[in-house]
């Protein structure tokens, strides 16, 4: 792979995704104190050690620490209804320290931690995904593979098109590209969406990437993952058993309406729904889907609202948990008549050319020195290396798995 010219694989701060922007302002008001570490994963193994990228990486870590938010950048954050002005001027003083980011290499194995004050490091994410993604990928850019990827696409638009023939549902069909953290390249998201954009847009609405939503007039997606949930486990003033309904507190008063899409699966769905009391499902617009069984959990969902007598059909369903078009179309088809369905798609959108995707995070582990940990429903998710305290926390909310 050529070495020899730096091409930066981040041009834009606001090439994230937006539900970084929306818990790192919570986070600011709520707990600016607060210190975290974060820790690179590859689930998978790769056909090309990640180790070797080692040297290119931090060579991209450190054009991503130069850049700062320009000013029509933080114009278009100041937009939105939800940012605050206080926030905005935090990023416009904001940018990223080396310091606080550290490679090594073991074996064939990348090791990339994120140590420090949450606020200054939480953004990390997903530059370093994208980073990894695309260096990683680069020596699959040949004119056989994109036209791969451009085929399988024209596949995808030409699906879309046939559903259109389907008889019409009560609500619509919403389509959102969550892509940008194990895109192929900046360039094939950008194609992938402008495509989309262009060819079906009464379907593909929204993206996660801030930078995109701008560019091309989209609806910027988002509202909080994991790692919010996670660092209410390690709030002294939280006990842990009720870190579930902390965070959902603060979000509410943070956002007072918008925003209202709860993630279930921190602890299992059981779990949430058991902290998910008639309070909040009336203040929240919906839930968002991320492990487990995705037919089987939006039937809890249902029946759990209508246990609190809400009406379902006011309520919006997110499914985001490694989706294609097939599948989330099945999904629409069996829900759609009933609540508010909506999709992010993401590796399937973003980098489906060939070559095999890879399966990389990068999660939240501690918080102010102490142990964090989800616990979804599908088991390989589960990321803690704190057995003792993964032992507590199923104790806690009654997890035998």
């Amino acid at each position: 792979m050529p070495t020899e010219s730096f091409v930066p694989v981040i041009e834009s701060l606001l090439d994230t995704d937006l539900y970084k922007f929306t818990m790192w302002q919570a986070m600011l008001h709520r707990h600016p104190a607060a210190q975290a570490e974060y820790r690179f994963i590859c689930r998978d193994r790769p056909e090309y050690p990640l180790a070797a990228l080692a040297p290119e990486i931090g060579r991209q870590l450190d054009h991503l620490c130069a850049l700062r938010f320009q000013p029509e950048e933080l114009d278009y954050l100041r937009g939105l209804r939800y940012i605050k002005s206080d926030f905005v001027d935090f990023l416009s003083l904001f940018h990223f320290q080396r310091h606080f980011i550290q490679i090594a290499v073991r074996g064939d194995a990348l090791e990339i931690v994120a140590q420090g004050p949450q606020v200054h490091v939480m953004a990390f994410e997903v530059f370093v995904l994208a980073i990894v993604n695309e260096l990683y990928f680069r020596r699959h850019q040949t004119p056989d593979v994109l036209a791969e990827g451009r085929r399988r696409l024209r596949d995808k638009i030409a699906l879309l098109r046939d559903f259109g023939r389907e008889p019409a549902r009560r609500f619509p069909l919403l389509i959102s590209d969550f892509g940008l953290r194990r895109r192929f390249s900046r360039a094939w998201q950008e194609e992938v969406l402008a495509r989309l954009r262009r060819d079906v847009p009464q379907y593909v609405t929204g993206t996660s990437n801030v930078c995109l939503a701008r560019k091309y007039d989209l609806t910027p997606v988002g509202t909080m993952a994991h790692e919010y949930l996670q660092s209410y486990q390690a709030f002294g003033k939280v006990r842990l058993r009720d870190f579930q309904r902390a965070a959902l507190e603060d979000w509410v008063q943070e956002y007072r309406g918008d925003l209202g899409i709860a993630l279930t699966d921190v602890v299992g769905m059981d779990a949430f729904l058991a902290d998910f009391d008639l309070y909040f499902a009336k203040l929240f617009d919906g839930l968002r889907h991320d492990s487990g069984d995705p037919f089987a959990w939006g039937e809890r969902a249902i029946a759990h609202y209508q246990s609190l007598r809400v009406d379902p059909a006011g309520k919006r369903f997110v499914f985001s948990d490694g989706l294609d078009l097939p599948r989330a179309l099945a999904l629409y088809r069996h829900f759609a008549d009933r609540v508010q369905p909506a999709f992010g798609i993401g590796t399937n959108l973003t980098n489906d050319l060939g070559p095999k995707p890879l399966n990389i995070v990068m999660k939240l582990f501690r918080c102010n020195g102490m142990s964090t940990a989800k616990l979804p429903d599908s088991p390989g998710k589960v990321h803690c290396t704190d057995e003792t305290f993964l032992a507590y926390l199923r104790q806690v909310f009654g997890r035998s798995d």
